[in-house]
C-alpha cells in the first residue's frame, strides 16, 4: 500500500474517531436523531451520510487551499472578518465545555460501569491526554488509528446479530407525519461538522497532497455511515429504547456480553478521542493569541476543564447543545454555498 493511501486512512480515522467521539459515544444521540423517527430514521442516516461525505471533504479541501491554520480562518473565510469572530468565540467555548463534558463522561464511565471513583477516571483521562498531546498530529493519529477499527468492527457485530434476529422493531416512538426527520439529519450532520472543524481543519493544513485529503474525507464520510447505520439497526432491538442513557452498552449486555467490558474500553476510547479532538483544535486556536509553549496551553485547558466536568453532564448539554445547532446550521448552508477557491 502505497504511503499517500496510509495517510488517507490515517485521515479518515481522525474524521470518524472527532465525529464519533462527540457525537454517539453512548448512542444516545442516534436516539434523539434518528431512532426517534422509525424507518425514517434509516433515511436521515442517508442523508447526514451523504453531508458527511460531500461536505466534510470539501472542508478539508477549503482548509487546505486558504491555508488555514486554525477553525478560526475558515470561520472568517465563510462567515467574514465580524461575524465570522463572534463565531470563533462561541466554537472556542463550546469546544472548551464539550472538553469538559467529555471528561465528565469518562468518569462516569469508570463509576458506572467499573465502579471505580468517577475522579479516578477523569484524572487518569488527563493525565493520559498530555501523554498523547506530547507527540501533537501523530499522537492523534495513533489514537483514532487504534480506537476506530474497534468501533466499526463492533457495531457491525453487534448489527448482523441484530439482523438475523427477530427482534427488530423500526417503529418506536416513530414520527413520520412530518419533516422532523430531515430536520434532525441536517442539525445533526451541521452540528458534528462544525465541531470536527476544529480538527479537521489543521490536520488539512499538515497534508501536503490534496488526494490524499480527498479521500480521507470520502472514506471518513462512508465510514461514518456505516457505523451510524450499524448502531441504528443494533438499537432497534432494544426494548423501551429511550429510558437509558447508555444504550449501545445495554445492547452490547444482552447481545455479546463476552464481549461487553471490551465494548466498555471501546466507549472510554470513543470518548478519549473526543477529548485528543477538542485539546488539539483548542490548541491550536489559542496559541495564535498566548505567547506560551503548547504543552503549558494543554495544561490550561484541562485545568479548567476538570473544574467545569464537575458542574454535571445534562445541564451542560441542555445550555450549550441548542445554540451551537442553530448556528451550525448556518455554517452548514455556507459551507455547502461557497465554491473551493482555486487560490488564496
Amino acid at each position: 500500500m502505497s504511503r499517500n493511501w496510509i495517510q488517507s486512512f490515517q485521515v479518515a480515522a481522525v474524521y470518524v474517531g472527532t465525529v464519533v467521539g462527540a457525537g454517539f459515544a453512548t448512542g444516545r444521540e442516534i436516539v434523539e436523531f434518528f431512532s426517534q423517527y422509525g424507518f425514517l430514521g434509516m433515511a436521515g442516516i442517508c442523508v447526514a451520510g451523504s453531508l458527511f461525505i460531500m461536505l466534510g471533504t470539501k472542508m478539508l479541501l477549503i482548509s487546505k487551499r486558504i491555508k488555514a491554520r486554525s477553525f478560526q480562518d475558515l470561520n472568517v473565510f465563510l462567515f467574514g472578518r465580524t461575524f465570522g469572530g463572534f463565531v470563533n468565540v462561541l466554537v472556542l467555548v463550546a469546544l472548551l465545555c464539550i472538553t469538559s463534558i467529555m471528561l465528565s463522561g469518562a468518569g462516569a464511565i469508570f463509576e458506572e460501569q467499573l465502579e471505580i471513583s468517577k475522579q479516578v477516571g477523569i484524572l487518569l483521562t488527563i493525565a493520559l491526554a498530555v501523554s498523547v498531546m506530547v507527540f501533537g498530529v501523530k499522537g492523534l493519529f495513533s489514537v483514532n488509528l487504534l480506537v476506530v477499527p474497534m468501533l466499526i468492527l463492533f457495531s457491525l457485530m453487534v448489527a448482523f446479530q441484530s439482523l438475523s434476529s427477530d427482534l427488530l422493531n423500526y417503529s418506536q416512538g416513530a414520527d413520520s407525519a412530518s419533516l422532523k426527520w430531515l430536520v434532525a439529519a441536517f442539525s445533526y450532520a451541521a452540528f458534528n461538522l462544525a465541531l470536527s472543524a476544529a480538527v479537521l481543519v489543521p490536520l488539512a493544513n499538515e497534508m501536503e497532497d490534496e488526494q490524499v485529503l480527498k479521500r480521507g474525507g470520502i472514506l471518513g464520510g462512508i465510514l461514518l455511515t456505516i457505523i451510524l447505520l450499524g448502531s441504528y439497526i443494533a438499537l432497534s432491538t432494544l426494548p423501551q429504547l429511550h429510558t437509558y442513557d447508555i444504550p449501545m452498552a445495554e445492547v452490547m449486555k444482552t447481545t455479546f456480553y463476552s464481549f461487553y467490558f471490551i465494548y466498555v474500553a471501546v466507549i472510554y476510547g470513543e470518548v478519549f478521542t473526543s477529548v485528543i479532538g477538542n485539546l488539539f483544535g483548542l490548541e491550536r486556536q489559542l496559541i495564535q493569541y498566548l505567547r506560551l509553549p503548547r504543552m503549558i496551553i494543554v495544561i490550561m485547558i484541562l485545568f479548567i476543564s476538570y473544574f467545569i466536568s464537575q458542574l454535571g453532564y445534562s445541564s451542560l448539554i441542555s445550555f450549550l447543545y441548542p445554540i451551537i445547532g442553530y448556528v451550525s446550521l448556518g455554517f452548514l448552508f455556507l459551507l455547502s454555498y461557497k465554491k473551493v477557491p482555486k487560490q488564496w
